[in-house]
């Protein structure tokens, strides 16, 4: 097994294609939804990526064939006056799981944080996602709470 990492280039046909593939395949499996992408995002996801600013993605190729991917986008920590690294969709074909691609993607990911002065990475994931979680426990993720007397953090949103 020889797996190498790469910065996604997005105006690789190569690399674009193998975007597309892994976020397709993420998001037909129960974690990412259990539905295929739309068309139209299947077309603009990769040339919307690459005009939006902060935006970074590494891919994990082994054997020929590209079997992972991480999506991030840089943000801000006001409390620390800090840049931030958002993880925001980490994906590893089912065939290369068990053989580290994770972790050798949020090592990649560590890097750049620390080469840009990032004070840390962020990331969400599923409360039933049990296999991700110690996954991203292992690399020294977790819940996070600023005062205990108010608890740990939560991740909401709201759909427009």
């Amino acid at each position: 097994m020889c797996l190498n990492l790469v910065r996604a280039v997005y105006g690789d046909s190569d690399h674009a294609d193998a975007i597309v593939k892994l976020m397709d395949c993420y998001a037909r499996d129960l974690a990412g939804g259990g539905e295929p992408l739309c068309e139209n995002v299947k077309f603009n996801l990769v040339s919307s990526l690459e005009k939006f600013p902060g935006a970074f993605s590494f891919l994990a190729e082994m054997d020929g064939e590209f079997v992972g991917l991480i999506n991030c986008f840089t943000g801000f920590s006001t409390f620390k006056c800090q840049p931030i690294i958002n993880i925001h969709d980490v994906i590893v074909l089912p065939e290369a799981r068990g053989k580290k691609v994770c972790a050798k993607l949020l090592e990649k990911v560590e890097q750049e944080a620390l080469t840009r002065g990032c004070c840390k990475l962020t990331l969400e994931v599923l409360e039933n996602n049990h296999a991700a979680q110690s996954a991203y426990r292992k690399f020294g993720f977790d819940g996070y709470e600023l005062a205990s007397d108010m608890g740990r953090a939560l991740f909401w949103q709201k759909l427009l």
